[in-house]
């Protein structure tokens, strides 16, 4: 019998094919930080784009949740996730890898950094959703709130230690040699997921004559009218629009209006990262005590304000402002991944699961994309300050799109649909099965 989260300090990292998955996962965490300020300054430092280019780029890496997120949900929950993953993680480490080839042999240009982001963004939009349909066939229901936990706190930690290696990776070796990194940790959590032992169940045979279209309005039709998926997500496409809409100048922003260093952009940046893993680190303790709807909302509420903060950052002192608010928000960002991640994976009927979370995230996921262009876009039309203004801003308020809701007024989400029964992040009973209606 499996080992339990309740009966080890370890928790689900004492059970095997976790503790391999959450390596795998690690390792691209720490790709993924390094590639967050590596891809940038690449174009920043390397190609001189301006701020329309930056933002454009950030924009093509988050396009693919637009265009095949949905389509990616059906196709997921009609193969086995495994495979898919692994296809994934080799198509990006190909792309990512191509980018300081061609610089080394000064052949680099903005249309080839376009491309590979087109791929990787496209290749993260099926590895993800696959990702989060394959955990729970690795961890019993009981264990997927220990096991996201972990998963959020590795991912956090390493892109703040990526974030910080890119910046003074960029300064020593050339930015583009951080996306060398990258294409490795790929790797690496491809080997991990080679030698994963869990037989996933047949996906269920889908109906004679359902079209793909109709797959997805099945996911799409139960978020739209659930009363605590709905407004959940709202409330993150909201914020990923603002946090990439600054985001996609910030870089920019460091360096020529603030005027900081490539090696210090990597350390600022990274703050956020600290407050993703204070706040992974944080959630179940929170969820305890105050309820895992009521955790979300309050840590929501008091961490949006801070974004006020940035845009004021200046040379010197001024640069504590920065890392105060990127923190803040980081802690919001962390507390609400675990909360919500795993409210959907005990909530959602396990058979649409993946077309519900492809739904999810490609509404979420794709306002990074359009908040990546629309930063780009004010940031020449406008000025970098400015544009962080504009973003800022709204963004300090946008928790009233949570606490006006169903699910910001309850203390406990419910852990599944045909309960409704309240349940917390952290529970070591057993979980009732889902129901399938």
């Amino acid at each position: 019998m499996a080992v339990t989260a309740g009966q080890s300090r370890w928790g689900v990292l004492v059970q095997r094919d976790f503790r391999l998955l959450w390596i795998g996962e690690t390792a691209s965490g720490l790709g993924n930080g390094i590639t967050t300020v590596a891809l940038p300054l690449v174009a920043v430092l390397a190609l001189e784009a301006d701020a329309l280019d930056v933002g454009l780029l950030s924009a093509t890496v988050w396009l693919p949740w637009l265009i095949v997120g949905l389509p990616a949900g059906a196709w997921v929950d009609r193969l086995p996730r495994r495979p898919i993953m692994i296809v994934c993680n080799l198509v990006s480490a190909a792309m990512y890898a191509s980018v300081p080839v061609a610089a080394w042999l000064d052949q680099l240009t903005l249309a080839h950094l376009y491309i590979a982001a087109l791929a990787c963004g496209t290749s993260a939009v099926f590895f993800n959703t696959a990702s989060h349909a394959f955990v729970p066939a690795i961890l019993s229901g009981q264990d997927l709130a220990d096991g996201n936990t972990k998963l959020q706190v590795s991912e956090a930690g390493t892109r703040v230690l990526g974030r910080s290696v890119a910046g003074f990776v960029a300064q020593a070796l050339g930015a583009a040699t951080g996306l060398l990194m990258d294409a490795l940790t790929f790797l690496v959590s491809t080997a991990c997921l080679l030698r994963i032992r869990t037989r996933e169940d047949r996906p269920a045979r889908q109906e004679k004559g359902a079209s793909l279209i109709r797959e997805i309005g099945v996911g799409l039709r139960f978020l739209v009218h659930d009363p605590y998926l709905r407004p959940i997500v709202i409330y993150g496409a909201t914020l990923n629009l603002l946090l990439m809409g600054y985001q996609a100048v910030q870089v920019i922003f460091l360096v020529r209006t603030v005027g900081v260093s490539a090696g210090a952009v990597g350390v600022l940046v990274m703050f956020a990262s600290l407050g993703g893993t204070l706040g992974a680190l944080i959630v179940t303790r929170l969820c305890r005590r105050w309820g895992t709807g009521r955790t979300m909302m309050i840590t929501q509420a008091l961490a949006c304000p801070f974004a006020l903060l940035l845009p004021l950052t200046t040379a010197g002192a001024g640069l504590l402002l920065f890392s105060a608010g990127a923190f803040a928000l980081g802690v919001g960002v962390g507390v609400g991944n675990v909360v919500v991640g795993t409210f959907r994976q005990n909530y959602c009927p396990p058979h649409i699961l993946g077309r519900v979370a492809a739904a999810a995230m490609a509404t979420n996921q794709g306002t990074i994309a359009i908040g990546s262009a629309l930063g780009g876009l004010l940031g020449s039309a406008i000025g970098i300050r400015p544009t962080m203004w504009v973003m800022t801003g709204p963004l300090a308020i946008s928790w009233l799109v949570l606490a006006l809701s169903s699910a910001g007024r309850v203390r406990e989400l419910p852990l599944t649909v045909a309960s409704g029964r309240p349940g917390r992040i952290g529970d070591t009973a057993p979980l009732p099965e889902v129901a399938e209606g």
